[in-house]
């Protein structure tokens, strides 16, 4: 039996406002259930894949890059976009790589989460990898791209999220995904 108010909308009509690199957004015209109709905009994004690399020392390896959307440097974990017919798997072996110089051994997928669903369909699949080697050449990195690696311990990371450094959502998420898997 359906619980009133958990019939999902009737989509009158859906455009698409605009198609870029990495997302599409639409325009959707809804009538909900209980006969209210608007329209509501949504980004559609093919996923992200992040991953948690950790030193065999504990430390974790994060990139401090460049986001022009908010005219500055965040800390993150590497993490890309899910090519078509990729599976994230694949996306955050080629991730750690181009953006840390480092390859990993050892893979565990933690799970996964919707990054925004007031506007956004992007799911984003977390991997902690262990087992590090740094690669002898480090990586070229992609022209549209401004990336330092750093590594930090689980309480420095921790310390940098709670003094309100500039630290992404996904990070944060996913550090809390992370913790009962690193070292004390």
């Amino acid at each position: 039996m359906t619980k009133p108010g958990s019939e999902p909308p009737t989509i009158l009509e859906n455009r698409l406002f605009y198609r870029g690199r990495k997302f599409n957004f639409d325009v959707n015209h809804l009538r909900l259930p209980n006969g209210v109709e608007g329209n509501w905009e949504c980004i559609r994004h093919p996923g992200g894949a992040l991953v948690i690399p950790v030193t065999s020392e504990g430390k974790l390896v994060l990139v401090k890059q460049y986001r022009f959307a908010v005219e500055g440097r965040t800390l993150e974990f590497p993490a890309g976009t899910v090519e078509p017919d990729e599976d994230p798997a694949e996306t955050v072996k080629r991730e750690i790589e181009e953006e840390t110089g480092y390859r990993a051994h050892r893979w565990q997928k933690l799970g996964q989460f919707i990054l925004a669903p007031g506007y956004s369909d992007e799911i984003i699949y977390v991997f902690l990898a262990q087992d590090l080697e740094q690669l002898e050449t480090p990586p070229e990195q992609d022209d549209d791209e401004d990336i330092d690696t750093l590594l930090m311990t689980p309480e420095e990371l921790e310390k940098a999220i709670l003094d309100g450094e500039p630290v992404d959502a996904k990070t944060i998420s996913s550090f809390l995904l992370a913790k009962p898997h690193l070292k004390n």
